[in-house]
């Protein structure tokens, strides 16, 4: 079975992008990543700008975050800049609680995510949702991330699953991942030290069970693992090379 390629989300290396944008790209495709997730912003680039750009540093674009309003309400532009991008997989990355604080809330908001999707679909791209461990409160004793799963089909919506929210939330992440199967093209590779603050940690050194992540996703069709480390404790390059020379050890990479 060949081996699923491995990104990194743009945003562990935000404050990088901020200072010095095309510099982090070639910085990135120098530690080894075959591909990068944007969600924190891409310059002043257009579209097919970047999508020149990532080619020339060698990277591949595995997804593309982009805000529910702009979703919702700017649909047409989200549109336009994924195809000059060329990018398949358009991710929801999270909810305000107001479309979130009820499972009748869940349910609706699941149907508007799977109109979005539909729409996406006509023009041959994927809506994923992404993720975090709020979506682990119950309702009527049920999760209101299966409820929003249960209310939109799943070639109209589909998964972006983090590793780190769902140990967060409570669950393990292993199983949610097979629980979405044929679902979860998209599985974000997140670790969490064994504090009480739950602390981010570079992939490798903490407390996930990686060896049931890997072999989970590998069974669950996932098309891309992505490391994403929301804050840092040494410089986010750094974090970032240590967890993808800790996945090569894995032999991820």
């Amino acid at each position: 079975m060949a081996k699923i390629p491995l990104a990194l989300q743009m945003y562990t290396v935000r404050d990088q992008m901020a200072a010095d944008f095309t510099g982090t790209f070639k910085e990135v495709a120098k530690i080894g990543y075959a591909g990068v997730e944007i969600g924190a912003g891409a310059g002043n680039m257009s579209g097919a700008d970047l999508k020149k750009f990532l080619e020339d540093c060698g990277l591949k674009l595995c997804g593309v975050h982009a805000p529910i309003d702009a979703l919702d309400k700017d649909l047409i532009n989200v549109v336009k800049y994924n195809l000059a991008l060329g990018n398949k997989y358009v991710v929801c990355p999270w909810l305000p609680e107001e479309r979130r604080n009820s499972a009748a809330m869940w349910q609706r908001t699941a149907r508007v995510m799977a109109s979005i999707g539909a729409a996406l679909k006509g023009d041959g791209l994927q809506l994923c949702y992404h993720n975090h461990s709020f979506e682990f409160q119950k309702f009527d004793g049920k999760y209101g991330l299966d409820i929003f799963y249960d209310y939109c089909e799943p070639e109209l919506v589909q998964a972006e699953l983090d590793t780190y929210w769902v140990q967060h939330g409570g669950e393990k992440p292993a199983e949610y991942i097979r629980k979405y199967a044929n679902r979860c093209p998209l599985v974000h590779l997140k670790d969490m030290l064994a504090d009480e603050q739950k602390t981010f940690a570079e992939v490798g050194s903490g407390i996930l069970d990686w060896p049931a992540i890997f072999k989970a996703s590998e069974a669950a069709g996932a098309k891309w693992y992505i490391v994403e480390q929301d804050r840092c404790q040494r410089p986010p390059l750094e974090s970032a090379k240590i967890s993808f020379e800790n996945l090569k050890k894995m032999g991820v990479v």
